[in-house]
């Protein structure tokens, strides 16, 4: 799927949640002329590889949100497979968190004390690809809340993404990004909640932060 089309797509996906975004030279899709700004570029893979989809949005002059997604298939199947996950699991947290379009439906909503601010949580669902485990640990957030609150934020969006996969062999690996960057602290965190064992799979959750006005 090229950028036009993808630009279509996206700006139909929002008119379907009541947002009106207008449409750049350059592939991004606009807030009344300003941001948040968002653009997806599809890369096809190799021979049997997945694609892969890119989605950025940009909140300001340097802070961008870069997520990415699989697609499983060729040509437009692939870049599909990967919008289907995109909007399952991101669309929705970015359209509360960052248009104020709010599905409570669609994710889980919450409040933590992070430092001495008070914080609006929107939390996706773990998007679960290879074998059927069973659902995912519920100490994985409360792991993940206890080593936020040891940072300190500044007071402002912030999102994270954390990843397991785990092999049939037994290999588990866990990995946790706050604002793009490796964060260590979260990855630790991870590391200590008791995954589901099986065979080969992988479990993803997006999560976004946004601090509280008073």
């Amino acid at each position: 799927m090229d950028s036009a089309a993808l630009q279509k797509y996206l700006l139909r996906l929002f008119e379907r949640h009541d947002v009106d975004l207008e449409a750049d030279e350059d592939g991004w899709l606009v807030t009344d002329g300003d941001f948040p700004a968002i653009r997806a570029d599809w890369h096809e893979g190799a021979a049997g590889e997945p694609g892969r989809l890119d989605v950025d949005v940009v909140l300001g002059e340097e802070r961008c949100i870069e997520e990415s997604f699989a697609g499983i298939g060729g040509g437009e199947a692939g870049c599909r497979d990967a919008l289907k996950t995109f909007e399952q699991n991101v669309f929705h947290l970015l359209l509360a968190a960052c248009w104020y379009v709010t599905d409570d439906r669609r994710m889980q909503i919450t409040a933590w004390e992070i430092g001495v601010r008070s914080w609006d949580v929107f939390i996706g669902p773990f998007n679960v690809r290879g074998a059927a485990v069973a659902d995912m640990p519920l100490d994985a957030l409360a792991s993940i809340e206890a080593a936020l609150k040891r940072e300190a934020l500044s007071p402002e969006l912030h999102w994270l993404r954390l990843v397991h996969s785990h092999a049939e062999d037994g290999d588990s690996r866990c990995e946790a990004l706050l604002d793009n960057e490796l964060w260590t602290a979260g990855t630790l965190a991870l590391n200590e909640v008791a995954w589901p064992r099986g065979g080969d799979y992988s479990a993803r959750c997006f999560m976004l932060l946004d601090v509280r006005d008073y």
